[in-house]
């Protein structure tokens, strides 16, 4: 979801106004790393995946373009980003002229290489051999219709029976809390209701190797971003376990859309977040990293 205009209006204040409070929560740092190409396709990040060696990653741009490449690591924090390859995201007829049809924000990554992109835009989730095919359309579901233009669906993630889930950032006003849908059969259901809670909202997703279900939320106060993460238990028919592991102050990172969740070499898990800097010189593409103690 692009925050150009509001992010405008508050460039000044975020330009010299910045907190850096503990943030909340069981996760504890570990770096953010500033991520700066001058290629034309660089920035508005909006998802990430991480391979299972904390080294390899796949991320996605806002505006069509998916990146793979590799993180290096000095103790166990990464000290280099190196680009393999970009990719121009196509739809079932080739290369997405138009902007607007260009708007992917959730990524998923199937254990057999397959690779499953979001279209806020469209309302619609397409499917991929490999990086530089061309997509598959899924079948919506009837609620993705009713979804805001600049509000749908923001976060894809595959859990551990390989099902694809996907939710929305702005659920029509006819939702309270937040809908999740599972592809199933060849078609989507809507699998669970999460809580809203605080006016956060859902922009990124992923399933951790411990099988819970991590949400990646944000939310905008007119001059900076808070970021907050929540897990939950999906194993039974209702949600349960919820837990506030990430809660952040205003500014303490950039506008942190992307989330990709891993075990590292310690054992614990690791929370692996990149920023969308909306293509604005004042913002920042950055690599932010949490792990969770394994007793959380």
């Amino acid at each position: 979801m692009h925050y150009r205009i509001a992010v405008a209006l508050a460039a000044i204040l975020f330009l010299t106004w910045h907190v850096s409070a503990t943030p909340k929560g069981a996760a504890q740092f570990v770096s953010a790393v500033k991520w700066d190409q001058k290629e034309d396709w660089f920035g508005g990040f909006s998802a990430i995946e991480v391979a299972a060696d904390g080294a390899g990653f796949t991320a996605l741009t806002d505006s069509g373009t998916l990146v793979q490449g590799t993180f290096l690591r000095q103790d166990n924090k990464i000290s280099v980003i190196k680009t393999a390859s970009h990719d121009d995201v196509q739809d079932k007829n080739g290369l997405i002229k138009q902007h607007f049809d260009r708007d992917t924000e959730g990524l998923a990554i199937h254990p057999d290489g397959r690779l499953f992109i979001s279209f806020e835009g469209r309302h619609q989730v397409f499917a991929y051999r490999q990086p530089g095919d061309r997509g598959v359309s899924l079948k919506r579901h009837v609620d993705f219709e009713k979804m805001e233009t600049n509000g749908s669906l923001e976060a894809l993630a595959i859990d551990q029976d390989n099902n694809l889930y996907t939710l929305a950032e702005t659920p029509t006003d006819a939702w309270t809390d937040l809908p999740l849908y599972r592809f199933s059969k060849g078609r989507w259901v809507q699998a669970f209701t999460l809580p809203e809670r605080n006016g956060f909202r859902p922009v990124g997703a992923d399933f951790g190797p411990d099988g819970q279900f991590y949400l990646l939320e944000r939310k905008f106060n007119g001059i900076g971003f808070r970021t907050r993460v929540r897990r939950f238990d999906l194993s039974g028919s209702e949600v349960s376990g919820e837990e506030v592991l990430l809660l952040t102050s205003t500014g303490t990172h950039d506008n942190l859309e992307g989330l990709a969740v891993w075990r590292d070499p310690e054992g614990m898990i690791r929370l692996t977040m990149i920023s969308d800097d909306n293509f604005l010189f004042y913002q920042r593409t950055e690599i932010v990293e949490y792990v969770v103690p394994t007793a959380s």
